[in-house]
């Protein structure tokens, strides 16, 4: 030993040793190591599953926040757009909101979410950002049941802005429009007039946007023109309208308020 440690006799021996010992040590460290790398990487897979599954729900949940700041929005809009309707000085006003819509083709009536304990009456004037909705015709606790102006059995009266002529508007229910009824051919309506409610028969105040006129025809033989009207209101997208109370000047709204506007 003491001659090797000082010449270095068996160096060369060991030299080779090692090179043969080497991969045997590799072989049997290699599970091992093997083994490691396996976790590491099951570990990291893991890592990255959660990482995954967090990333998603906070996508969903940025989503979820988006859509609902877009409904906002929209809401924001429309109830912009009511504050910005035909509302007369004197006239107090209450929004609701649709709570339904009756599916019947003959009938063109919805519920909303106010009633008498608001204040509502029958024969209120239901109106959006654009004129007339219609009116209510029934009134419980806390909802209402309104008629649109398109329903058959609903007729208001209006007149023509242009002209001053005067006439009934009444449903039109399975075309979804309005008609003017009993109107000489000398009257002086013409396609294109804009009704507005005249404030005859104390049910809607005057003023109000109803529609214009989209057909004038007169057939041989008779006696009054077939004139179409369609409404200027959202009908059929409107989700918040206004019940309004109308000026004391219009309407007396104590002494008859269950009067319905009828045909």
């Amino acid at each position: 030993m003491t001659v090797d440690r000082k010449m270095d006799y068996l160096e060369t021996v060991r030299s080779h040793l090692s090179s043969v010992v080497y991969p045997i040590q590799y072989l049997v460290n290699l599970p091992v190591k093997v083994g490691d790398w396996m976790s590491e990487s099951l570990e990291a897979r893991e890592n990255l599953l959660k990482e995954n599954a967090k990333l998603k729900a906070q996508n969903l949940l940025l989503k979820t926040h988006t859509q609902k700041y877009q409904s906002l929005a929209l809401e924001n809009q429309r109830l912009r757009g009511l504050i910005e309707s035909p509302i007369r000085q004197g006239e107090r006003v209450l929004v609701a909101d649709f709570m339904a819509v009756e599916q019947e083709s003959s009938s063109h009536k919805f519920i909303l979410n106010k009633g008498s304990k608001n204040g509502v009456y029958i024969g209120q004037p239901i109106v959006d950002s654009s004129g007339v909705m219609g009116q209510v015709v029934h009134v419980g606790a806390s909802s209402s049941t309104g008629m649109m102006i398109t329903d058959s059995e609903h007729a208001i009266p209006v007149e023509v802005v242009r002209s001053g002529v005067r006439a009934i508007a009444t449903g039109e229910s399975i075309r979804q429009e309005m008609r003017l009824d009993y109107v000489p051919p000398e009257s002086d309506i013409q396609e294109g007039d804009l009704l507005v409610s005249s404030g005859l028969g104390g049910h809607f105040p005057e003023g109000y946007p109803v529609g214009k006129v989209s057909e004038v025809s007169l057939h041989p033989g008779d006696n009054f023109m077939m004139i179409k009207v369609q409404p200027v209101a959202n009908l059929a997208k409107a989700r918040e309208v206004l019940l309004v109370w109308p000026s004391v000047s219009d309407v007396d709204i104590e002494s008859d308020p269950g009067k319905v506007a009828t045909r």
